[in-house]
């Protein structure tokens, strides 16, 4: 068992205890949730029209919504979080979100270099599945550390 770590500002729910396999099966579903959002956001956008510019802009588009998505249920259900101020809030999203920065490059490297070898959309796919994959795995760790986790000060 191990115990949830509570929000930055050291008022997050009382931590509850939850097993390894009960954390990786939720952290896992949450991941694929953000990951078809993200995709299908893709998709909805690569099917307006064609070449490298609307390219980008599904994949810019599809990170914001799988982002947006994964952040809420990551700090309710994952870190057991509660939500903070509109500042306080703010700051730790923007944490968050700088975690996901090296895991986005991770992700947007391998999609994109997946496209560009073999030009197809299960390929490109294929490529951001992977990507998305080690991204997560690495995200967790990372925000485990340094967005959610109770700094001492805060632990009394």
């Amino acid at each position: 068992m191990i115990e949830r770590r509570v929000g930055a500002d050291g008022a997050g729910r009382t931590p509850g205890r939850i097993g390894r396999r009960m954390l990786a099966l939720r952290y896992a579903g949450f991941a694929l949730a953000a990951a078809a959002i993200n995709l299908g956001t893709q998709r909805a956008v690569l099917a307006q029209a064609d070449g490298w510019a609307i390219f980008a802009l599904a994949l810019g588009l599809g990170t914001i919504a799988g982002l947006v998505v994964k952040y809420g249920l990551d700090r309710r259900w994952i870190f057991g979080a509660r939500p903070l101020g509109p500042l306080a809030e703010g700051h730790r999203f923007g944490l968050y979100s700088a975690t996901g920065g090296l895991t986005t490059a991770l992700f947007w490297a391998s999609e994109t270099l997946f496209w560009v070898i073999w030009q197809t959309d299960g390929m490109r796919e294929l490529g951001a599945a992977l990507g998305l994959g080690g991204g997560y795995w690495l995200k967790y760790h990372l925000d485990r550390r340094f967005v959610f986790a109770q700094p001492a000060w805060a632990a009394s």
